[in-house]
């Protein structure tokens, strides 16, 4: 039996994003896969006062059981009005690949699915994303679609290279389709190493810095479709003092490399109104559990290391709430 998202205290992102892109600033879309991640983005937007997007990938939906999902959320809800602040909560599928596992998300109560036809040709992801909106609209469900292609590899969703997306395309695709909202390809990409550092310049203080955003696309996309709401996926900063942490005992993470903040909150700025968060969030509950692994080696309670991996989590969403997003205080 089909469950709506309503049902489970959940909305869809429409008036979100319009908030959203007329306040200039965007909605955090953080991917959870289990409850104290879970635990750590409602705490974090509650005490920030922000909107969220719990986000969820196929590979996610399959760990932590549909049903279990759908029941998580159902508690998220619940979870934001004992915390004191009822923020609005949405629950996403991130990079929906097929026509039926939109529609089995939907049936299981999530209020907004991404369909990803970007793999596709152009007229193949047309007649895909249009089948996912007409099913999704009919259900009060909104749709994300994309328009090109982000280099890396984020659970089930590799590619080796990027392919920005065009300008030209974006006005036909929105109209025929009927998405709600539309990730772009500007020069960010997914997983933790994004860039290699021969793929960098150093700035005056020694730092490795990446090369720059394709903000002149972003901007031809705002005025082909004015006011249309743009989601950046891959925006991972990679903060190196996670990365440095986690080295220091015993990970080996090479090359790590992500978008710099001040570019993030450029883009959220502009219309630009959800960035997709995911390799930060794992980067900082990797650190804290290693950190706790190797300095109480006899721990075995997985309380003493998920608890602080959760405190460290909370913090860095802060963080980008306040700091880089633009999110606090709009819920």
């Amino acid at each position: 039996m089909a469950v709506s998202y309503k049902d489970l205290g959940l909305v869809n992102t429409k008036e979100l994003f319009k908030k959203a892109v007329e306040g200039g600033y965007a909605i955090p879309a953080y991917n959870f896969n289990n409850l104290e991640q879970l635990q750590a983005i409602l705490q974090a937007c509650v005490e920030t006062k922000s909107p969220v997007i719990l986000q969820v990938s196929s590979g996610a939906r399959n760990y932590a059981n549909a049903t279990l999902l759908r029941n998580m959320a159902r508690g998220a809800t619940e979870y934001v009005k004992e915390l004191g602040y009822d923020i609005p909560v949405v629950l996403h599928l991130d990079h929906g690949d097929t026509f039926e596992l939109c529609k089995d998300c939907i049936d299981n109560g999530f209020s907004s699915v991404m369909i990803d036809g970007s793999h596709h040709s152009y007229e193949e992801n047309i007649e895909l994303t249009k089948k996912v909106v007409e099913y999704a609209h009919a259900h009060g469900v909104s749709v994300e679609g994309e328009l090109g292609v982000l280099a890396g590899v984020e659970d089930d969703v590799v590619a080796e290279h990027s392919t920005y997306t065009q300008p030209e395309e974006v006005e036909d695709f929105v109209k025929r389709t009927g998405v709600d909202s539309l990730a772009i390809s500007i020069g960010t990409s997914h997983g933790a190493n994004k860039f290699t550092p021969a793929q960098c310049t150093r700035n005056s203080e020694g730092k490795l810095v990446p090369p720059e955003l394709r903000f002149d696309i972003l901007e031809e996309i705002e005025k082909r479709i004015p006011g249309f709401p743009i989601v950046l996926h891959g925006s991972s900063s990679v903060p190196q003092e996670a990365v440095e942490t986690i080295n220091k005992y015993g990970g080996a993470l090479k090359d790590a490399i992500g978008i710099p903040e001040e570019w993030l909150r450029r883009a959220a700025k502009s219309a630009v109104c959800k960035i997709n968060i995911d390799s930060d969030g794992r980067l900082a509950m990797t650190a804290a559990i290693r950190k706790v692994m190797i300095e109480k080696p006899g721990e075995f309670d997985p309380r003493k290391y998920l608890g602080p991996a959760r405190d460290s989590l909370k913090a860095l969403y802060m963080h980008k709430n306040i700091n880089v997003l633009g999110s606090a205080n709009q819920a």
